[in-house]
């Protein structure tokens, strides 16, 4: 069975905000997502404000018929926002302001007793919980103890590798994370940096069960229209794993 595909509408916000505009709407993107074969609408909403606003996450919790996940920083005010949205997954993600999009996993290893107390309080609120970290060994651990239901696999420097030798190194080590994460009995994810021409290999992993995929897509977009953006990505899972 091919993964399932979360798409990521955040940079539809991205367009809107650059001019502060009502326009393009990551709602009715994510309307479009899903009529395309989305399985999932992948939101960050940044503590900034920078694309993703409250409005729009209040909405696709309205509308989304599919899963809602939502992106977030680990933090007081965050949890709160969650607690009233009930997503149906929340995503717990590092963030600095100075960052252009997320550069790295989150640091479970160095705040487990943090991210133990903040996964501990969504799930104490039904809302499953997921961590964005890095494909290491170590913080698969910690995201184990610290109680996690789902590890999110930061697929970056992968993506980013230029040689086909650095890119087989990179790829070695979100499937040895992968199977780590498995035999912990953590469900798992991957993302970050994806597109058309690199998602195969890590789509072929047997045990990621989803890829969240958003700047990409809505590139895409732009030139074909988003539903068939989205559907051209889930062929390619299709064909990595029939």
């Amino acid at each position: 069975m091919p993964a399932r595909l979360g798409v990521n509408v955040d940079h539809v916000a991205t367009l809107r905000q650059s001019r502060r505009t009502q326009y393009p709407d990551p709602v009715a993107a994510a309307v479009l997502a899903e009529m395309g074969g989305a399985d999932q609408i992948t939101i960050h909403l940044r503590e900034d404000r920078r694309h993703i606003q409250e409005r729009d996450l209040q909405v696709l919790r309205k509308t989304v018929s599919s899963r809602l996940n939502l992106e977030m920083a680990a933090t007081q005010d965050m949890v709160k926002i969650a607690y009233g949205v009930k997503p149906d997954i929340a995503t717990l993600v590092p963030e600095r302001r100075e960052e252009l999009t997320t550069e790295g996993g989150l640091d479970v290893v160095g705040g487990r007793e943090h991210v133990r107390k903040v996964v501990k309080t969504l799930r104490d609120a039904e809302i499953e919980v997921s961590l964005f970290i890095d494909p290491d060994l170590d913080q698969v651990k910690a995201a184990h103890r610290a109680e996690a239901e789902v590890v999110e696999l930061h697929t970056g420097r992968y993506c980013d590798a230029r040689l086909a030798s650095d890119r087989r190194r990179e790829l070695s080590r979100v499937i040895d994370a992968c199977k780590a994460a498995a035999k912990l009995g953590l469900r798992v994810a991957a993302g970050h940096g994806l597109n058309y021409q690199n998602v195969v290999p890590v789509a072929a992993i047997p045990e990621i069960e989803e890829l969240n995929i958003g700047h990409s897509i809505v590139a895409r977009a732009v030139l074909v229209g988003f539903e068939r953006a989205v559907r051209e990505m889930r062929e390619l899972l299709r064909e990595a794993r029939p």
